[in-house]
């Protein structure tokens, strides 16, 4: 058994993402949450001491010669005139977006 998500650790997690849980969404939430991290828990008492770790899953497919990742090739972008008139707010530049880091 691992350590038990809360319900105020719930509650901050939900404010943080600007999600608003209902009463009535909480036990499930945490329910849901601390089983996944009892699943983690049995993952981690695996023997992945022959298991080679990996920086990327695409170092797996370079590997075994498959190549099934699509080329990393520039291609072209979105007319910035025909996007930012459909935006709620720009600076005539880029997208202007509201802070939400100091939540």
């Amino acid at each position: 058994m691992t350590a038990r998500v809360t319900a105020e650790e719930v509650q901050r997690v939900a404010e943080l993402a600007h999600l608003e849980l209902k009463p009535d969404e909480m036990p499930r939430m945490l329910r849901d949450l601390n089983a996944i991290l009892d699943y983690v828990a049995e993952l981690n008492q695996l023997d992945t001491a022959g298991v080679e770790p990996l920086a990327q899953v695409s170092e797996m497919v370079e590997a075994a010669g498959r190549g099934v990742l699509r080329a990393d090739v520039p291609g072209s972008s979105l007319d910035r005139a025909a996007v930012l008139p459909q935006a709620p707010e720009t600076d005539q530049v880029f997208f202007k977006v509201p802070k939400v880091i100091e939540r």
